[in-house]
């Protein structure tokens, strides 16, 4: 369906649903083939108007699958009290790790977020000693029975 049958289903305008698309909350346009196109207009050898060759105006058609999401974006940002601009950035905080890591940093600072705990450097301090000991060869006692046995060269 075409996007004014797709606002009016979602009780929305044709413009917020654009401006969606433009945030990113809307899935991405399947591309249908190119449609091959004359080079030519008509006999006097000028370009046909068009929008390039092979193209044409291409206009977002909206499927079950793309109504949900819009919906579901849609409950979201009725459920948070937050605009569409707020929804899109969560998504970006969501996918892309730089932004992820600095927006923790933030909360940490401004404490929206406990620091990392001190234990965590002692379990790591543990578990690397652990893993030292685990690597030298452990130490006997001089009258184990393992050094009683060998003979003892002159």
């Amino acid at each position: 369906m075409r996007i004014t049958e797709a606002a009016q289903r979602l009780d929305t305008s044709p413009r917020m649903l654009r401006y969606r698309d433009l945030l990113g909350l809307l899935p991405p346009v399947r591309e249908p083939a190119p449609v091959r196109q004359p080079a030519t207009g008509h006999r006097g050898g000028t370009p046909a108007r068009s929008q390039g060759p092979g193209r044409r105006a291409r206009h977002r058609q909206f499927g079950k699958d793309d109504l949900e999401a819009v919906s579901l974006a849609l409950e979201i940002e009725q459920h948070y009290d937050i605009s569409p601009a707020a929804l899109a950035f969560g998504l970006r905080v969501l996918t892309e790790p730089g932004v992820r890591a600095e927006v923790a940093e933030l909360a940490r600072r401004i404490g929206r977020i406990r620091p990392l705990p001190a234990r965590a450097l002692e379990f790591e301090k543990e578990r690397a000693l652990r893993l030292l000991s685990l690597a030298s060869p452990p130490t006997r006692a001089a009258g184990s029975r393992r050094s009683a046995r060998r003979p003892t060269r002159p």
